[in-house]
This record gives C-alpha cells, sequence and structure tokens, in this order.
C-alpha cells in the first residue's frame, strides 16, 4: 500500500513555509496524541503525523523528499535505498548505516517531547471527600515563552539549521569492525540536539523557548474520593519541547481526620453517648450525621458497644450510583460523684433487683465458677 504523501498529512500546501508546517503538526499532534485523544486510530495518526513533521521540519531531508519522494529519505525502502530493486546497495557500510545511522534511529532527538509530570499534594476536609469539591491551586511550571512561540530566537529569521550536525541533532561516528563499518551517533554538542541553532537569543526566555511561571489551575475532586487517591489532570505538568504536548498533572488527596466521624470503606461510624437510665429504658435521641442531625430511637436494654445502622447516610460510593451507611456505636456513660440521693435510690433498686440485676453477668460468674471445679 503506498505511503501518504507528507504534505497531505499535515494538509499543508507543497510551499507552506516552516511555521505553517510547525503550526499543522502542533494542531494535529494534540488531536491524535494517545494520553489525550479519544481517536480510534489516535496512535497511528500520531505516528503519521509526527514521521511527516520530522521529515518536514529538516531542510535537507524535505529537499530530498520534495525531489524523490519517499525513497528520497530512505522511508520503508528496503535495504536498497533510494528506489533500488533490491540487493544490499553498497555492502555491509549500507546495512549498518540503515539500522544504526541515520535510516534506523527511528524518533530523532530534535523530535518532539512531551513534557515532564508534576505531583501535588492536597488537604481536604472529611466533607469534601464524602460529597466532593472543586478546588483551585497554585503551582510552579515552565510554559511555552509567548514571545518567541517556543523557538527560542527574538525571530523567525533567527534559527537555522546546525551546521555541525545538519539540523539532525546528532554526530554520527563510523567506526571499522570485522563486519564491515558501524556507525555510531551521539548528540550534537552545538545545538544540544535540536538541530536548530539560534543566532539571536529570545530577551524573555534567554533562548530556552519556555519560561517559569505561576500557574492556577481547578481541580474538580469527586465526591467518595479516598486518602491516598491520586488525581490526572491532563496537560497540566511541565511543557512540552519541540512542539511536542504538556506533561500531566498528578494530584494526591490527603483526607483531614473529623472530630466525630471515621469512614470505614463507604462507611462512617460515630460512637454516641447515652445514660445508663437510656439504655435501660430506651429513648428518642439526636445522632449527627453527614447530613446534619437525624431522630434516632434507642431500644431499652440496649448493651454497651452495640452498634445500630442509619442506611444510606454513608460517604457516596465512587463513580457509582449509592451511599454507604452510618454505623452508630453506642457508648453508655456511667455517671460518677452520685450524690447521697442518688445512691440510696441505686441500692434500693439493686434490692429489689436481687439476683435478677443482670442475668447475663449472673450466667459468666457461674461459668467462671464451673471452670475452677473441673
Amino acid at each position: 500500500m503506498a505511503k501518504k504523501d507528507y504534505y497531505e498529512i499535515l494538509g499543508v500546501d507543497r510551499d507552506a513555509s516552516q511555521k505553517e508546517i510547525k503550526k499543522a503538526y502542533r494542531k494535529l499532534s494534540k488531536k491524535y496524541h494517545p494520553d489525550i485523544s479519544d481517536h480510534e486510530n489516535a496512535e497511528e495518526k500520531f505516528k503519521e503525523v509526527t514521521e511527516a513533521y520530522e521529515i518536514l521540519s529538516d531542510e535537507e531531508q524535505k529537499a530530498r523528499y520534495d525531489r524523490y519522494g519517499h525513497a528520497g529519505v530512505n522511508q520503508d525502502a528496503g535495504f536498497g535505498g533510494q528506489g533500488q530493486a533490491g540487493g544490499f546497495g553498497g555492502g555491509f557500510e549500507d546495512i549498518f548505516d540503515m539500522f544504526f545511522g541515520e535510516g534506523g534511529r527511528g524518533r530523532r532527538r530534535n523530535g518532539p517531547r512531551k513534557g515532564a509530570d508534576l505531583q501535588y499534594r492536597m488537604n481536604i476536609d472529611f466533607e469534601e471527600a464524602a460529597f466532593g469539591a472543586e478546588k483551585e491551586i497554585t503551582l510552579p511550571r515552565t510554559e511555552e515563552c509567548e514571545v518567541c512561540d517556543g523557538t527560542g530566537a527574538s525571530s523567525p529569521e533567527d534559527v537555522e539549521s546546525c551546521a555541525k550536525c545538519n539540523g539532525s541533532g546528532e554526530i554520527r561516528y563510523k567506526q571499522n569492525t570485522p563486519f564491515g563499518q558501524m556507525v555510531q551517533t551521539k548528540t550534537c554538542d552545538r545545538c544540544g540536539g535540536t538541530g536548530k541553532f539560534v543566532k539571536e537569543p529570545c530577551s524573555k526566555c534567554n533562548g530556552q523557548g519556555q519560561v517559569k511561571k505561576q500557574r492556577k489551575v481547578s481541580v474538580n475532586i469527586p465526591a467518595g474520593v479516598k486518602d491516598g487517591s491520586k488525581l490526572r489532570i491532563r496537560g497540566e505538568g511541565q511543557a512540552g519541547e519541540n512542539g511536542g504536548p504538556a506533561g500531566d498533572l498528578y494530584v494526591i488527596i490527603n483526607v483531614k481526620s473529623h472530630e466525630i466521624f471515621e469512614r470505614e470503606g463507604d462507611d462512617v461510624i460515630c460512637e454516641v453517648p447515652i445514660n445508663f437510665v437510656q439504655a435501660t429504658l430506651g429513648d428518642e435521641i439526636q445522632v449527627p450525621t453527614l447530613d446534619g442531625k437525624v431522630k434516632f430511637n434507642i431500644p431499652e436494654g440496649t448493651q454497651p458497644g452495640t452498634f445500630f445502622r442509619l442506611k444510606d447516610k454513608g460517604i457516596p460510593h465512587l463513580n457509582r450510583r449509592g451511599r454507604g451507611d452510618q454505623r452508630i456505636k453506642v457508648k453508655v456513660v456511667i455517671p460518677k460523684n452520685l450524690s447521697q440521693e442518688q445512691q440510696d435510690m441505686l441500692k434500693e433498686f439493686a434490692d429489689i433487683s436481687g439476683e435478677e440485676i443482670n442475668p447475663e453477668h449472673k450466667g459468666f460468674w457461674q461459668k467462671i465458677k464451673s471452670f475452677f471445679e473441673k
């Protein structure tokens, strides 16, 4: 199957300037980048667009492509290179040149590179984790210089192809081996691997193409998020290089502890104190929940440590419908420093109750007695 025309892939005319080619590539690379695109064939399209840009953005490669087409730039031309019908052409040197030299390097060092990812730790309240929130943070990051459009030059005329590496970004060295000549490469020390040389640097970014800024970013915290969760915000990391996309921002969530509530999964646990009269006779009390106070009936004879459940009063499930429950743990508070009258009344109650004051308590001591009689 014949390869598509590089100009057609980028959607530019054959006489398009380098600025127009770069602009077209940036638009399409953002559209098809696998990390941010929903397109069905995003990865394939991105590779296609990148390959076209790598050829057309290099003056030497572009000139060969304009003259010979795909064969002129050694793209999928086979071992014969530049339209040869077959065979190995110039011998071992051409073979190693194909795999280790200019024809077999894959993506060049001066190609588009995605920016570095950033990480930010955010403290949020218990309720914000439960019901979600919209937060705004400020973080330092690098962004493309708006003055030079990321080129690092005072003007487009101040950018030229590096003379030392001929715009490839790499210096090639040939080494004789028993199998012929092998070609090794290293980053060009004149252009730093960019393939471009800036004659007059931009005064705003000092030729870096990027500047440091304080960036405000809006963070959408979903309902039900847990402590330690990591939220990914695409494109809010460090700026990319050579037209590459920006990195991503990862927000690490730290949920503050609550005075009343504890979380267990999507359930909320709340300890509610009642006195021994309420535990004995039962009572209607008010219980705090994430939605406010609700009435709850404590049944008579409630024992310390008993759990009751309030359906759908817990944490909303993350990314799905429904909520957890709230579990109420009863804490029976024993009074201290009773008055003489209160003590006399309790003694009277004990006398009336006799041994039946706590049948379960009696049964426990009976078990202890039986154990030691064995």
